[in-house]
């Protein structure tokens, strides 16, 4: 019987550029290692958190220019405490249990990590929340 830790790794995209070496630090070998193919994962559902976020906040983000929308994408995963714990747990679900010990190493600066690349990946899938509102 396949464990929980090989199922979630069976899941995880490959990412060729996310290379993990011995010359990097650990945070840089967990991001490439671990955050990057988790957060890939998750993509659809990190796209629909935000989509709900908008909706919650009376849908201000679509009166925005696209400028003000990567703004408004960055200060919400940075300000709002309650939505990025939402997004942290996302992630962090997602660990097997030795990453998860991992992580809480360092939590602090693996969050900051954490945090850029699911901001990084909203602002990138910005045209799936303007299809959205067209519908």
């Amino acid at each position: 019987m396949e464990t929980r830790d090989s199922q979630l790794i069976a899941l995880r995209p490959e990412i060729p550029s996310a290379r993990v070496n011995d010359m990097m630090s650990a945070d840089e070998q967990f991001q490439n290692g671990t955050l990057r193919p988790v957060v890939k994962l998750q993509n659809d559902l990190l796209v629909e958190a935000f989509r709900n976020y908008i909706t919650k906040h009376k849908n201000v983000f679509y009166n925005l220019t696209i400028e003000r929308r990567m703004d408004y994408i960055a200060n919400a995963i940075q300000k709002d405490i309650k939505f990025r714990n939402s997004l942290k747990g996302m992630v962090i679900g997602q660990f097997t249990v030795d990453e998860y010990r991992t992580y809480i190493q360092n939590s602090s600066a693996l969050n900051k990590r954490m945090m850029n690349l699911v901001r990084e990946r909203i602002q990138s899938n910005i045209q799936l929340l303007e299809k959205e509102m067209a519908v």
